[in-house]
C-alpha cells in the first residue's frame, strides 16, 4: 500500500510562490513592530494540558490536540479519565504561552515589556477558507501597562502594519467588556446568564436585531429585560454619538472611567494614525475569549468579509501563574487570512533583487563548471539572486516554470561552446 502524498485534513503544504510572500510580511511585520519598541520571543508547541485547559480559552478549549503521556508514565490498563493519558497539548493560541513565559521570566525582563511572538498553533477545528487546522499567529502584547496607552500603542502598530502590506478602507471596531457587562445588568439579565446573551449578541452581524431577540427568548430569558437590552441598540442607531448615548443611559451601572478611557483611546488613534482606516465604537463586539477584562478590538476587512484578527486586555491572567496580577493587552493579526487575500489580489513582492538562472548542459567539464560557479558568486555579490541549475531535456518547459518563480535572465552553458 502506497503512503498518502496529501497533507493531513486541515493542513496544507506551501508552495514557494506563496511562501515568498510569507517571508515578506513576516520581515515587514517584524521591521514595523520593531520600530514601536516590541522585541521577539519564541515558545514551545507543547504547554502542560493543564495550562491550555483552565476556562480561559473559550470554544479553543474544546479543539486541543492533546498528546498522550510516553513510556512508563503511559498506562493504558489503569488508566480511569482523560488525565490518567493525557499531560500536554498543542498550543492553540499565543496568549497563554506568552503568559506562562512572562511568569517564568518576569525577573529577568522590562516593565513594562512589549512583546512580539510568530509562530504556528493547533486547532481542531473544521477546515474553511482562511482557516485550518495548523496556522501562523502573530501577536503583539504589552505586560506591565495599566494606562490605556497599551491600546493606543498596539493598534496604532498593528494598522501602520497593515497599511504597509497595502490594505485600506478597513475598519478597526473596538468594545469595552464592562460596557457589555453594564448592559446586561440595566437589562436586568442575571449575572450568572451573562456569557450565554453575549454568545447570542455577537450573533447580530448574522441574524440582526430581530433574530438576537428570538434567540434571547428561546433561550428563556423574561421579554422585558430582552426589550430593555434591545432598546439600548436601537438608541444608539439613532444617536450621533452611540458612546455617549449609552453612558447617558446605562448611568450608575458603568464607571465613568470606562467612557473617558475609551474616548481617548478612539481620539488618540485618530489623531495620529498613518493608515487608512476607520476606528468604530461597536457594543455588539464580544470576541469568545473569557480571558478579556476591559478593551477589546477587532479587525475588519471588506475583501474577506469576516474578522482578520483582534485582541483586547486580559489584566487577570498573569494571576492565574503567580498569583499576581499584571496588567495585560495584545493584538493579534490573522496572518493565514492576510496572505490569502494577498494571493488572491495577485500580490507581487517588491523590490526583489534581479533573478537570474544559469542552465548547465548535462556533461559539463569540472573545470567550466568551475568557471560557472564563480561566475554565480560574483554575481551574488553583486546583489543578483542567482539559481545553477542542470538544463532539462524540456529546456523551454524548464524556463516556463522558472518565469512563474520570478526568474527573468537566463544563461545557458553547453559543454560544446559553439552550441
Amino acid at each position: 500500500m502506497a503512503l498518502s502524498k496529501k497533507p493531513v485534513t486541515g493542513m496544507k503544504d506551501i508552495l514557494p510562490e506563496e511562501m515568498q510572500i510569507r517571508d515578506y510580511v513576516i520581515s515587514v511585520i517584524k521591521e514595523t513592530y520593531g520600530k514601536f519598541g516590541f522585541t521577539s520571543i519564541e515558545t514551545p508547541c507543547v504547554e502542560n494540558i493543564e495550562n491550555l485547559s483552565n476556562k480561559q480559552g473559550g470554544e479553543n478549549e474544546k479543539l486541543i490536540f492533546k498528546i498522550l503521556k510516553r513510556g512508563e508514565k503511559l498506562n493504558l490498563e489503569t488508566a480511569e479519565s482523560e488525565k490518567d493519558l493525557v499531560d500536554g497539548g498543542l498550543r492553540y493560541d499565543l496568549t497563554v504561552p506568552l503568559v506562562r513565559f512572562y511568569s517564568n521570566h518576569a525577573n529577568e525582563l522590562p516593565s513594562p515589556f512589549k512583546a512580539l511572538q510568530m509562530g504556528n498553533v493547533w486547532r481542531a477545528d473544521r477546515p474553511q477558507r482562511g482557516r485550518y487546522r495548523q496556522f501562523m499567529q502573530c501577536d503583539i502584547d504589552i505586560l506591565g501597562e495599566p494606562s490605556n496607552l497599551a491600546e493606543i500603542e498596539l493598534i496604532l502598530a498593528t494598522t501602520t502594519t497593515l497599511g504597509k502590506l497595502g490594505f485600506k478602507n478597513f475598519q478597526i471596531r473596538i468594545n469595552e467588556r464592562r460596557i457589555l457587562k453594564a448592559m446586561a445588568a440595566y437589562s436586568g439579565f442575571p449575572e450568572e446568564s451573562y456569557d450565554s446573551v453575549f454568545i447570542t449578541l455577537d450573533k447580530m452581524d448574522k441574524i440582526g436585531l430581530s433574530g438576537v431577540e428570538e434567540e434571547l427568548i428561546e433561550n428563556g430569558f423574561e421579554q422585558e429585560c430582552v426589550d430593555k437590552y434591545l432598546a439600548l441598540f436601537k438608541g444608539m442607531e439613532a444617536s450621533d454619538n452611540g458612546l455617549e448615548y449609552l453612558a447617558g443611559e446605562l448611568g450608575e451601572f458603568l464607571e465613568e472611567e470606562v467612557k473617558v478611557s475609551l474616548n481617548e483611546i478612539m481620539e488618540s488613534v485618530r489623531a495620529t494614525q498613518c493608515s487608512d482606516f476607520e476606528l468604530v465604537f461597536d457594543p455588539t463586539l464580544v470576541r469568545g475569549m473569557s480571558y478579556y477584562t476591559g478593551t477589546i478590538f477587532e479587525i475588519a476587512m471588506p475583501e474577506f468579509g469576516g474578522s482578520c484578527g483582534g485582541g483586547g486586555r486580559y489584566d487577570k491572567m498573569v494571576g492565574k501563574f503567580t498569583g499576581n496580577d499584571v496588567p495585560a493587552c495584545g493584538f493579534s493579526i490573522g496572518f493565514e487570512r492576510i496572505i490569502l487575500l494577498l494571493m488572491e489580489s495577485g500580490f507581487k513582492v517588491p523590490a526583489q533583487p534581479d533573478k537570474v538562472a544559469y542552465l548547465l548542459e548535462k556533461g559539463l567539464p569540472g573545470n567550466e563548471l568551475c568557471k560557472v560557479i564563480a561566475r554565480a558568486q560574483e554575481a551574488r555579490k553583486e546583489g543578483k539572486q542567482v539559481l545553477v541549475v542542470r538544463m532539462n531535456k524540456n529546456k523551454k518547459f524548464q524556463k516556463e516554470q522558472l518565469t512563474k518563480e520570478g526568474y527573468t535572465e537566463f544563461m545557458e552553458f553547453y559543454k560544446n561552446p559553439l552550441k
